[in-house]
């Protein structure tokens, strides 16, 4: 039976502790999610990995399930704001059956490394 099509969800927490479930189809990205659900999800750039501005905080029983950081993501991690043990950038988050409710904290802050200062 193919998957293709299925829906999941994930639960957006903000820096207010205010939480939001939204449907995330099977194969986007948690920061794609959160731009069709007007999530306060920043992803400058696009989810090429050359920023931390969508970085999340995964809950840690949701943080084992994700497949390993890879050292470009690690890198962008070290650039991003409120940084923790359980930290990742939402653009490398895919939704599966695997991740089916998945718990995201938005950090308090983003920093855009993208964007000159004046």
């Amino acid at each position: 039976m193919s998957e293709s099509g299925a829906v999941y969800k994930v639960t957006f927490i903000d820096a207010s502790g205010n939480k939001r479930t939204v449907a995330a189809p099977e194969g986007l990205s948690v920061m794609e999610v959160a731009h069709r659900n007007d999530v306060d999800v920043e992803g400058a750039c696009e989810g090429s990995l050359a920023c931390s501005t969508c970085h999340v905080i995964v809950a840690p029983e949701w943080f084992a399930k994700l497949a390993p950081a890879s050292e470009e993501e690690e890198d962008m991690l070290d650039l991003a704001f409120g940084l923790t043990q359980t930290s990742r950038l939402s653009c490398q988050i895919r939704m599966s059956r695997e991740l089916d409710g998945i718990t995201v904290t938005l950090p308090a802050a983003t920093r855009n490394m993208m964007v000159e200062s004046k």
